[in-house]
């Protein structure tokens, strides 16, 4: 008998999952901003998706609608949400421009960040907030630290 493997091939230990009030228009919309294939879909009654997943580069993404009844609320419905999904890209410019041209709303500008990472804030139109970077330069730890102290405003009446 053949041994199932416990990660499936293709998958990462980490995957996100997202709840959207309209999965089938989010899944639209990550393939037009993020060139996100579809890899599968599970239509449920009334049409909702029970579940989907995406390919965004070599991750995957499970998406799923809302379904109230079960505690089961996009950030939306929630008033936000406190997690943000980074995506690290070749050139986040043109990935930039591509998902904002989608309907995704600019939350932080690009901009070349101390860390070494050129990047910026976005807002889906489902209420998810997404990273975008291109990696342009190594810091190292020391380096980042006194460049941090030197850019942020002080978080300590935070």
């Amino acid at each position: 008998m053949p041994q199932v493997k416990p990660i499936p091939d293709g998958m990462r230990t980490v995957t996100p999952h997202l709840v959207c009030a309209g999965a089938a228009d989010a899944i639209a919309f990550y393939k037009k901003a993020f060139n996100a294939e579809e890899v599968g879909r599970l239509e449920g009654p009334q049409g909702k998706l029970m579940h989907a997943q995406i390919r965004i580069g070599d991750s995957a993404v499970m998406l799923v609608d809302e379904f109230p009844n079960w505690g089961s609320f996009g950030p939306k419905s929630l008033k936000g949400s406190p997690v943000t999904i980074h995506l690290y890209v070749e050139d986040v410019d043109a990935a930039f421009k591509r998902a904002v041209d989608a309907g995704a709303t600019v939350k932080m500008a690009l901009a070349d960040m101390f860390w070494g990472d050129r990047y910026g804030l976005l807002e889906d139109p489902f209420g998810h907030y997404w990273s975008i970077a291109t990696h342009v330069r190594d810091v190292s730890p020391d380096e980042m630290q006194q460049a941090m102290q030197k850019g942020c405003p002080d978080q300590a009446g935070m």
